[in-house]
């Protein structure tokens, strides 16, 4: 697998489990009527940001992850990122090689620790990820995320210093 700087011609191949992933309502707090174009101008951030995608032997985008800080000012040391995985090649390893991915390229930014602001709990595949990979849950908004199957649940707040 190959993790390479996503581009705009690389959208096609990542809008349709994007829209699966967001339309289905169950890990991101994104609205799940999100169009294509407006989801685009959310994934693909630019420069000093990232966006990259992890792309198979036969050149298939099997991927996605997007980088930037957390907040701005003077809290603009800290890194955040968001992944999404078709789910056609979930549970081969794609999801830890692109947060490992963004890890080191948090440290080599300069960053001194990574947050994730919203992790579903009830997502627990990338709970555990992250948990595996030294984050730790700093605490849950109790209710903060409606479920469409679960009905409301937490959202964690997750960090691991870098």
């Amino acid at each position: 697998m190959l993790i390479r700087e996503a581009t705009a011609e690389d959208w096609p191949a990542v809008w349709p489990f994007f829209h699966r992933i967001v339309a289905a309502g169950e890990t991101f707090t994104y609205p799940t009527d999100l169009g294509a174009e407006q989801g685009r101008d959310w994934w693909l951030l630019p420069a000093p940001n990232r966006t990259v995608v992890a792309v198979g032997e036969s050149g298939t985008v099997l991927g996605t992850a997007k980088m930037n800080n957390n907040h701005m000012g003077n809290g603009s040391h800290i890194a955040s990122a968001s992944y999404m995985v078709d789910p056609a090649h979930s549970g081969h390893g794609v999801g830890r090689a692109l947060c490992e991915y963004t890890l080191e390229w948090a440290r080599a930014a300069g960053y001194r620790a990574m947050q994730f602001n919203a992790v579903v709990e009830t997502n627990t595949p990338a709970v555990r990820l992250y948990r595996s990979l030294g984050f730790e849950v700093l605490g849950t908004l109790p209710e903060g995320f409606r479920h469409p199957v679960e009905g409301y649940v937490g959202l964690h707040i997750m960090y691991r210093t870098l």
